[in-house]
């Protein structure tokens, strides 16, 4: 093809500001025009990406600098949807390495860019929001070499440019201490440092499905990077599910280019074109579009495996239905089937309870998001507590049980940090670095088993008065660490069918903090707050007062009550013990036990012991 192009990844850590720098890069490139009212991190389309500030899936777009043609993809930033990350960097020639001017590599920053130099590419390291107060530029180009060095970069890749930039404000230099007016130096850079695409327009096509879209007018879309040959509307190709699959005949419908965020139709693609096609029945991830003449079919692409699985399960409480469209086994297991074919990272197996299938993520937040879009879209269902995915190894003693290991990084100040590292110690977490920041706080390192960090946050929240900052990267298997202790209190369990009642909640407020509040519909088995002590205690959360012919001043008769917490989908999984469950509606978050009645939990106690 004559026109110049060149695809590039944005990759970092959360937070660091890949999506605000494609907007810039938007902007300056003329995507826009100069009136246009535009929204702030535009790539984030998705309502829950919008909500919660941070990118959940992967995004195209392109766009044009002195002539030539440059793919962008802005990828997660979280290691929960590092499946997003491996696909995309397949279908890229080098990529932007983003690293906050004051927090420096970061955990994910670490898997990201292990993942980019296992594939030969080299990054342009952009130091973002060098305006920031306590920017520190030197240390944070230091720790980066160091970081790459320890990853087993090649001397051409620990040779990296260095861009300084203000992704917020909108300008980039390729020295420290210079303020530009624009991101030209960041456009020559990528010009200048990513090759373009090597293939050959007359080869017998090739090219490997990444990622997937849907549409109501044409069905599933594929999205992938044209290796070699042309592609045009109206093709006959061979589709193949890997080297080793047979070739099916199929014929290509539309073919589609970014054009800024906007997707246009294409007489022809060929090499380095980042392209979307249409009309290909059951296309899937990792198959690859091929010549019918002569196939070259690409290995399928492989993702990291699971490290967390929960239960979904038909929802059986005496609310059950009122509020859901989807509520049946078959409907979860359609939504679970459907999810499968764009989210790679995702397992999901039938157990042999009738209505129940284990889901296996990379992450709590990998599979909280799953939940979240279940719910939106009228989904009824209940989830078991997180448990780890443990591997069976050869010792040489025999078999040993291996468990998933996280590299944990917290940043806290320093009156919180005694409290923090009693609760890792306690949660089996190993201190492997300290590094205080000379300005009242400290940045800690952790080896910690996966399980460890179940439940965690609230914790840590709580401890540090929400001044803390905390992430995590999957960081291989090690042999079992033995026992972690659960949760330190007990539940109030309802003991009947019925409405929260204002005055049963003010003879229970001395018994701790409640999840509900009047008027709420509760049932026999429900969990209406936390103990105050470390045992389970059933409550009648439904009782009114009696009614007597005496009178008695109105001040005697208010009743104050704390406020109730606040249930959000991910504290109510990380709060469940393994003989609770957390019922997930349209409307509500509610949590139970297993066994509604008493006598059953009972009884499951006993055969338990």
């Amino acid at each position: 093809m004559n026109t110049q192009i060149r695809n590039i990844a944005i990759i970092a850590h959360v937070d660091h500001g890949k999506t605000t720098l494609v907007d810039q890069l938007l902007r300056q490139s003329g995507t826009f025009r100069e009136n246009q009212q535009v929204a702030e991190r535009v790539m984030d389309s998705n309502d829950l990406e919008r909500e919660r500030g941070i990118t959940i899936l992967a995004k195209n777009c392109a766009v044009k600098w002195k002539g030539t043609h440059i793919n962008i993809v802005d990828t997660p930033g979280h290691a929960d949807f590092g499946g997003e990350v491996e696909r995309v960097l397949s279908m890229v020639d080098g990529v932007l390495l983003l690293i906050d001017a004051v927090e420096g590599p970061m955990p994910q920053t670490r898997f990201v860019t292990r993942k980019a130099l296992a594939l030969g590419l080299k990054p342009i390291v952009v130091v973002n929001k060098v305006d920031r107060p306590g920017a520190r530029c030197d240390y944070v180009i230091n720790a980066t070499f160091d970081l790459f060095d320890k990853l087993g970069a090649s001397e051409d890749q620990l040779d990296f440019p260095v861009i300084y930039a203000s992704g917020l404000n909108g300008w980039a230099s390729r020295r420290e201490g210079e303020v530009t007016g624009d991101m030209s130096a960041l456009f020559d850079a990528v010009l200048e440092h990513v090759p373009p695409h090597e293939g050959d327009e007359n080869e017998p096509l090739q090219l490997q499905i990444c990622s997937l879209d849907y549409s109501s007018y044409v069905g599933r879309i594929g999205i992938g990077r044209i290796n070699a040959g042309t592609l045009r509307p109206a093709m006959d190709v061979a589709v193949c599910e890997g080297t080793d699959g047979t070739p099916r005949r199929a014929r290509v419908n539309q073919v589609m280019k970014f054009e800024g965020l906007e997707r246009t139709l294409a007489d022809s693609a060929g090499p380095g074109d980042i392209v979307l096609v249409n009309g290909i029945e059951d296309i899937g991830i990792g198959m690859t579009i091929t010549s019918l003449e002569s196939p070259r079919p690409l290995p399928m692409l492989t993702v990291d495996e699971p490290t967390l699985t929960m239960n979904f399960c038909v929802n059986t409480s005496p609310l059950a239905g009122r509020e859901g469209k989807f509520v049946t086994s078959r409907q979860i297991r359609d939504r679970l089937d459907r999810e499968l074919q764009s989210n790679v990272a995702l397992r999901v197996k039938d157990t042999d309870d009738d209505g129940v299938f284990e889901v296996s993520g990379r992450g709590e937040l990998h599979l909280t998001i799953l939940l979240e879009n279940m719910r939106r879209e009228g989904y009824e269902l209940a989830v078991s507590r997180p448990r780890v995915v443990l591997h069976e190894v050869q010792g040489p003693n025999g078999p040993e049980r291996h468990e998933p290991m996280e590299l944990l990084t917290v940043d806290v100040e320093d009156s919180h940090q005694g409290a923090v590292m009693q609760e890792l110690g306690l949660r089996k977490g190993e201190l492997a670095d300290m590094q205080p920041d000379g300005r009242g706080r400290v940045r800690l390192e952790y080896r910690i088993p996966a399980r460890g960090l179940i439940g965690f946050s609230t914790e840590f929240l709580n401890i540090t008065r929400g001044t803390g900052l905390m992430s995590h990267i999957f960081d291989g298997y090690e042999a079992y660490k033995g026992d972690i202790g659960g949760r330190k209190n007990g539940v109030l369990i309802s003991q009947e069918d019925g409405e929260i009642v204002t005055y049963a909640l003010g003879k229970l407020d001395d018994r701790g903090r409640m999840f509900v509040k009047p008027g709420d519909p509760v049932y026999e088995g429900m969990i209406v707050g936390i103990h105050s002590r470390d045992n389970d205690l059933v409550v009648n959360a439904v009782r009114t007062k009696q009614l007597t012919n005496f009178r008695v001043s109105g001040k005697e008769d208010a009743i104050k009550i704390t406020p109730p917490i606040e249930l959000t989908l991910e504290y109510a999984v990380e709060f469940i013990a393994d003989d609770e469950l957390c019922e997930i509606t349209p409307k509500s978050i509610r949590i139970r036990k297993r066994h509604l009645k008493e006598h059953e939990r009972k009884r499951a106690a006993r055969e338990a012991a």
